[in-house]
């Protein structure tokens, strides 16, 4: 996963703000070319960091998806980090672990201690 800085950052955050929205709106949100914008996005897409929503196949709307959320999160420390997609998406699953334990190990929220003495009870 290869992010183009501040550029594809400032997306997703005005994303995150705004919800759904199209190019346009977004290159007077980040100071980016629509062109720019237009670029960025089918690959934000491609990574799972945008989602392309419809109603119309060619109607531009995006939106910012769970992983997104996290890269966000993750931000300072992308230039840090050989492998930032596995930092932002986490451990392969496994049986023990849900997805919800999984967001919160990657938000910083996740209490080991008390998950394991669940897990004795």
């Amino acid at each position: 996963m290869k992010l183009r800085q501040p550029t594809d950052f400032q997306i997703l955050e005005a994303l995150e703000e705004t919800g759904r929205n199209v190019a346009a709106n977004l290159e007077s949100q980040t100071d980016k070319t629509r062109q720019n914008i237009n670029t960025r996005l089918p690959v934000l897409d491609d990574y799972g960091l945008v989602e392309k929503i419809g109603p119309a196949e060619r109607s531009g709307l995006y939106e910012i998806t769970p992983d997104g959320k996290t890269a966000l999160v993750y931000r300072e420390q992308y230039c840090d980090v050989d492998d930032f997609e596995s930092l932002i998406r986490g451990p392969e699953p496994n049986s023990q672990r849900s997805a919800a334990t999984q967001t919160q190990c990657a938000r910083g929220e996740y209490d080991a201690d008390a998950d394991q003495s669940e897990r004795q009870d």
